[in-house]
């Protein structure tokens, strides 16, 4: 599960946010406190997310490419 949500981080991430802002929207009354609380955390979620990106990216740019073969 860990491994899912490690390589899925971005789109779980855009997930519970548009999921937050749909909610926000769409449901009446809510407190402003929870919403913006709710936006906080997803933003906190956000820079977590994208460490985990450019951890990603400085892995796949500081390893060597692959060799190609030939398929014949």
């Amino acid at each position: 599960m860990l491994t899912f949500l490690h390589t899925h981080s971005t789109r779980l991430y855009a997930i519970a946010a548009a999921a937050l802002t749909l909610v926000a929207y769409y449901v009446p009354g809510l407190p402003t406190e929870l919403i913006l609380t709710l936006t906080a955390a997803v933003l906190g979620t956000g820079e977590a997310v994208q460490r985990i990106e450019n951890a990603k990216t400085t892995k796949a740019l500081t390893s060597a490419a692959p060799q190609a073969t030939d398929a014949e």
